[in-house]
């Protein structure tokens, strides 16, 4: 839903969204990753959640199996390690950051990789 102020949601004053999303240019930036690894082969099908302390973007080699990576936004932490996170195949943290480009640089990376090879 578009909201006449722009892009995003606006809450009525004194309230606080009910949950967190990510931004068009966000999300734009995660789709056209995950693009990219789908058509490298390396993923295959995606999940997005919302609640109210975080927006996840997952991917998956296969939809019966756990996410090979998933994307955290949590505005929570922007004080503090950074609001993105970049989580492996097992729950590992892989990247940690205040920029979206810094954390999604390690699945870049990859697909220059499975690319090359």
């Amino acid at each position: 839903m578009k909201s006449p102020l722009g892009d995003t949601v606006v809450a009525f004053p004194g309230r606080k969204p009910n949950q967190v999303g990510f931004e068009r240019d966000e999300l734009q930036r995660i789709l056209e990753l995950y693009g990219r690894m789908v058509a490298a082969g390396e993923w295959r099908d995606y999940a997005m959640d919302f609640t109210k302390d975080a927006a996840v973007f997952a991917a998956f080699r296969r939809a019966a199996e756990r996410p090979q990576a998933r994307v955290e936004k949590r505005p929570s932490l922007r004080n503090k390690q950074g609001m993105w996170a970049l989580f492996g195949e097992h729950g590992q943290i892989l990247k940690r950051g205040h920029e979206l480009a810094g954390v999604l640089a390690p699945m870049e990376r990859r697909l220059l990789k499975s690319i090359g090879d």
